[in-house]
């Protein structure tokens, strides 16, 4: 099957396309709940910035964040720390190992879980602060 030049050429650009797909559809549909991440040109994952859901701008901070994501959210998404991220709050999620119908449950409980962050700090409870300067983080692949 490898040596099947025209089969390795089909099904690289195939997957390329898939993960293109894949990946637009995942960081417009987090841009739909003020959810931002780096730009990249290729990759199976997105660095979600979610700084402005931390209680201080803290890798303890992002740890308790994890945690709620992990156990609360039921997300498997991983801090920067633990990829040596100099500022706290960006998030790994990886997007090329879900099916189309994983994804939109990932998608849907990201979604809860904003809303209920909106509204909780609607009522008083303001859980997340805004980040008080840009990032100057770049992804290259080069």
């Amino acid at each position: 099957m490898l040596s099947d030049d025209e089969f390795v050429d089909r099904f690289i650009a195939k997957s390329k396309e898939r993960l293109e797909t894949r990946r637009k559809v995942f960081t417009q549909e987090l841009a739909r709940v003020e959810i931002s991440c780096l730009n990249g040109n290729a990759g199976l994952f997105v660095w979600m910035d979610l700084r402005m859901l931390l209680k201080d701008p803290s890798f303890e901070a992002e740890m308790e964040l994890w945690k709620v994501i992990i156990n609360e959210v039921k997300l498997n998404v991983s801090p920067g720390s633990s990829f040596h991220c100099l500022e706290p709050g960006w998030f790994r999620v990886c997007f090329a190992n879900m099916d189309d119908n994983t994804m939109e449950v990932a998608l849907s409980r990201i979604k809860a879980f904003m809303h209920q962050i909106k509204d909780q700090n609607r009522k008083g409870k303001v859980l997340a602060k805004k980040p008080c300067r840009q990032s100057s983080l770049k992804l290259s692949l080069s």
